[in-house]
């Protein structure tokens, strides 16, 4: 692993664990106030590089059962802002994808810690660090990495080269 991912990856799971004890509040991304499963990822993106890249639209508890036909929302704002991780080994400060159903898109998402648990914002919870059961590996549909940002640039003027190499739908 080279200095500079093992570095970001640090630095991604420093952010998420800031979250810890955060309640749970659809659609919120603020610290200590409240965020759901994609707020958590929002404000790791914002620690890390400022920003978010783009302006994440109202979405409804159950989006993932009313996208289009054949789309996977969630799965492709992965790849157009995070580097897709071939063989789904997750490392610290990864972003984890999951489906609850084989039919349906991804759905959910977490930071692992890189020894067998995640970090999460789950409904009716506060953000938590929790193992990385069998039930949740056989879910995963998509690991991610954060972007390196090279050493002396600002996190504003990384351009974004995404591998398209990654394994998905793993669930069962």
């Amino acid at each position: 692993m080279s200095a500079m991912r093992r570095d970001i990856g640090v630095a991604a799971l420093g952010e998420a664990r800031l979250w810890l004890g955060t309640p749970y509040r659809h659609q919120a991304s603020l610290r200590g106030v409240g965020c759901d499963c994609l707020g958590l990822l929002r404000g790791v993106w914002r620690g890390l590089y400022g920003a978010e890249p783009e302006t994440v639209p109202p979405y409804a508890a159950t989006w993932a059962e009313s996208a289009a036909p054949g789309t996977d929302p969630l799965t492709a704002a992965a790849t157009r802002h995070l580097v897709p991780v071939a063989g789904a080994t997750p490392g610290p400060g990864d972003v984890l994808l999951f489906a609850f159903r084989s039919h349906l898109p991804a759905r959910h998402c977490a930071i692992a810690t890189g020894d067998g648990a995640m970090i999460y914002a789950h409904d009716h919870a506060a953000v938590a660090e929790v193992a990385l059961t069998g039930w949740w590996r056989r879910h995963l549909t998509g690991v991610f990495r954060f972007p390196e940002v090279p050493y002396g640039e600002p996190a504003a003027t990384v351009s974004l080269t995404l591998r398209a190499s990654m394994t998905l739908r793993t669930v069962s």
